[in-house]
């Protein structure tokens, strides 16, 4: 059974539609994530699913009942939110049994309730203090903590550690992930950073302009994205897209990038077969920045293509050194190793993977597949 299914959503603010036919189902125990930019909709359906907002027309079912005129109590779900939400004036242990005593559960579950989450969350020592005397990832844990005592069928994470410094934002990350791992809880999860999304979900929904642009696993989705606006957000440095003409070759296509240019640049498509018909014709031509390396790099496997390209910038960042170049006179983003510095202005040669190649209709903007 589906822990949540949402059939055809929309939801209009005035004449502005900002949820367009949304389906999504979700099995249980899916770590799902919610990603797109500022104003894409994605927390807009959260509330919706937690019966904070009225949907305008479609169908939610959560653990097999329809919730449409459910009131958010009734939902069985539990929410953390981006502020944390919880009460000052109450001490740790308060906040997180507030919920069981208004549903005025015994005392001695609402203990061992404490004591479970204390322990799995590792506060005990907190119980006592207010959010004030808290840091922030404490306060978020705490904030997780009252959601798992309630023992929902689904919890709703509304970005979360967008409030937390980047080192905490990468251990809450990590604690998050170990904490589904252990109780298997289905899971919604909604951000606007891509590797949170990459690093935590079982599958991601990426959404634009209050439509999901795709569904599917971290790996598919950065490997194969579905379109344009997916390939371009997904990924930092984000994919390399280029115009390019495809030509007919021996053995198959040859996306050709700045066509008629003295420094154009050839490659020759290897298990493309989709590309065939497009010959003649031109294409948004996508590779990802770790597909092109440094000359003397061996892409396991393969037989890069090695071409020469003039350097307009280098960015070290310590693990690696970014390298933002010219392909037939296109920008793009190369990932190289950190001890290489290339001279910026001067050419340098650099070795591409053309087994991890995507191509885009330019019309369409849909991946050619």
């Amino acid at each position: 059974m589906s822990a949540l299914t949402v059939r055809d959503l929309t939801k209009k603010f005035g004449p502005v539609e900002v949820l367009k036919g949304i389906d999504l189902e979700i099995g249980t125990g899916e770590f799902i994530v919610l990603v797109g930019p500022s104003g894409c909709g994605k927390s807009t359906l959260l509330n919706i699913i937690a019966g904070l907002e009225r949907q305008s027309s479609g169908m939610i079912e959560i653990g097999g009942r329809v919730v449409n005129d459910v009131a958010p109590k009734d939902r069985d779900i539990a929410m953390v939110f981006q502020s944390y939400a919880l009460y000052p004036s109450m001490t740790v242990r308060q906040n997180i049994t507030f919920g069981m005593e208004c549903r005025h559960e015994p005392k001695s579950k609402q203990d061992a309730a404490v004591a479970d989450v204390a322990r799995l969350l590792q506060i005990e020592r907190l119980l006592g203090r207010k959010p004030s005397q808290l840091s922030g990832g404490q306060r978020q844990r705490v904030a997780i903590g009252r959601a798992l005592v309630r023992n929902p069928l689904l919890f709703l994470f509304d970005e979360p550690l967008s409030n937390l410094d980047a080192k905490l934002r990468v251990e809450m990350r990590m604690e998050i992930k170990r904490l589904h791992q252990r109780i298997g809880a289905t899971i919604v999860y909604v951000t606007h950073d891509q590797i949170e999304a990459m690093t935590m979900a079982t599958r991601i929904a990426v959404m634009h302009r209050g439509q999901v642009q795709q569904f599917a696993d971290p790996d598919t989705v950065y490997r194969y994205p579905a379109n344009l606006f997916v390939a371009r957000f997904m990924g930092s440095p984000p994919m390399n897209t280029m115009r390019a003409r495809l030509e007919a070759g021996n053995g198959g296509p040859v996306a050709v990038i700045g066509a008629g240019r003295p420094d154009e640049v050839r490659i020759h498509l290897q298990r493309y077969d989709a590309a065939a018909s497009f010959v003649d014709r031109e294409v948004v031509f996508g590779i990802r920045p770790e597909c092109i390396a440094e000359s003397s790099r061996m892409f396991t496997g393969a037989a890069p293509i090695i071409v020469s390209a003039p350097v307009e910038m280098v960015e070290p960042t310590g693990a690696e050194t970014i390298v933002l170049l010219r392909l037939g006179g296109e920008a793009a983003m190369a990932r190289i190793t950190p001890d290489l510095r290339p001279t910026p202005g001067a050419c340098a040669d650099f070795a591409l993977d053309t087994r991890r190649i995507c191509l885009f209709d330019p019309e369409t903007e849909r991946l050619i597949t």
